[in-house]
């Protein structure tokens, strides 16, 4: 008589943290955009079952917004809140930064969009930037309606750049991106689209730090316009 095969025990269930399912969806993320980065994804790249990760997120929503709230908590607040510094230079620190930040991991710019902002480094970056522009002499009203443009404008500004390079992961070198569309908008049929053709120059330079500054110094000039035009803000 065969004895019956002894069951083997389950080893030690392998010790998780936060950290490591975020770090794992980035990496994810970068390699193959969301899509890539499901639970079932993530929980391969850590090696455990899918159910660990739901241990610490309810669904892949929550953790796109931790790695939202992950990239905003990097932002450093000493940039931008020193109230003795001009506040436009205040403004261009952070939308640097801001770049900085999502161009290292572009996949983010997509999940910066993709839903609701609201988590405590999100606001904890919203109240700067309305203590900022009431620095500047904004009322509280202007000052919202400031904030949003600038994150439209920063937020929005990336998406179109990363909606231009076609492979994952960190953006290729500025020089690189400029010159690659350089060689494309060149090729523009002058015969049909004139005006295209004659600022193919301009348009291949739209992803440049150069041109991000340009945009940015318009808005600034606008949102300082509105105090000039309605200092008691008056419609």
């Amino acid at each position: 008589m065969v004895a019956p095969a002894k069951r083997s025990r389950p080893g030690p269930r392998r010790a998780l943290s936060e950290d490591e399912i975020l770090d794992a969806a980035l990496s994810l993320l970068d390699e193959g955009g969301q899509i890539a980065a499901s639970v079932r994804g993530i929980a391969a790249r850590v090696g455990v079952a899918p159910n660990a990760v739901y241990t610490y997120f309810p669904d892949k929503a929550s953790v796109f917004k931790a790695l939202v709230e992950r990239l905003l908590g990097k932002v450093d607040h000493g940039v931008f809140a020193d109230r003795e510094q001009p506040w436009r230079q205040r403004v261009e620190s952070l939308a640097l930064e801001l770049r900085a930040l999502l161009a290292a991991h572009p996949g983010r710019v997509t999940l910066m969009i993709g839903g609701p902002m609201d988590g405590p480094h999100a606001l904890a970056l919203n109240e700067r930037l309305l203590e900022l522009l009431g620095d500047a002499g904004l009322d509280p009203a202007d000052a919202a309606r400031g904030a949003y443009l600038l994150i439209v404008y920063v937020f929005g500004s990336m998406a179109l750049e990363v909606a231009d390079v076609a492979t994952a992961g960190p953006l290729p070198p500025e020089s690189e991106r400029i010159a690659l569309r350089r060689s494309t908008f060149a090729a523009t049929p002058a015969d049909q689209y004139p005006r295209s053709a004659a600022a193919a120059e301009v348009i291949a330079d739209y992803i440049s730090t150069e041109h991000y500054i340009w945009g940015l110094h318009r808005l600034l000039d606008a949102i300082a316009g509105r105090k000039a035009e309605h200092p008691h803000n008056e419609e």
